[in-house]
Parts: structure tokens; sequence; C-alpha cells
């Protein structure tokens, strides 16, 4: 049994690394609540939210894009043959731009994996 005991230690790490990725992908919902700040002067979520000068986001993640009733769309977006998933979702919050050419979002994206992990995690809770 001794010859193991050196190996014990490398194995537990190596197992809690292989694990935090995972963690990083779900994201933190409180940490997504202060990077939503950033989308918050067009965007709204929760019970009492609606469409202003963006789209109200409550249900975002399986939506159409452009399929909201009572927002005018560009017609890029409207157009754009696009599931809001997760992974579409992601592309489109690190480069809107280059993920709907001539959509009419003013924003240039969010740069870091890990806030749009947050933002993810924050929006699941206004399904």
């Amino acid at each position: 049994m001794t010859p193991l005991k050196p190996l014990l230690l490398p194995l537990l790490m190596l197992m809690l690394m292989l694990q935090a990725p995972s963690a990083l992908a779900t994201g933190d919902p409180e940490k997504g609540r202060a990077v939503f700040a950033r989308c918050a002067s067009c965007h709204q979520v929760g019970p009492s939210a609606h469409n202003g000068f963006g789209p109200q986001l409550n249900g975002i993640i399986g939506r159409r894009a452009g399929s909201l009733d009572g927002y005018a769309y560009s017609p890029a977006m409207k157009n754009a043959a696009l599931i809001w998933s997760e992974k579409n979702l992601k592309t489109f919050l690190k480069s809107p731009g280059d993920t709907v050419p001539g959509n009419k979002m003013r924003f240039w994206g969010i740069g870091s994996d890990s806030q749009v992990a947050d933002l993810l995690a924050y929006l699941r809770q206004y399904p």
C-alpha cells in the first residue's frame, strides 16, 4: 500500500483541476448581475421587464433571434437564422457585430469568458 501513497496527492490535484473548468463554465449569477449592469441601460429582466431601447431578455435562452413581439428589431436581427442557445449567446456577447452583421445593438462585446459565463448564469434565472 505504501507505493501508492506518493500518487495520492497528484491524483487529488488532477481531479480538482479537471473539475475547475466546469465550475467556471457554469458562471456565478451574482457576478452576472454586476456584468448585466452594462446591459441594463438598454435591456431589462425580471417580472416587470419590458422592451425599451433593447428587447427585454426574460427567456432569451432558447428564443429565436429577432422574434420577441413588441420590439422593433433591425432587419439583420429579424433575418438572423439563430436560436439563442448558450453557445450562440456566448459568441454574440463576445462580438455582436461579427455574429449578426448589421444589428443595431451598440455594444462592442465582452472579452472575458468568465464574465460571459457569469452573465449567462444570471440570465438563466429569468426563463
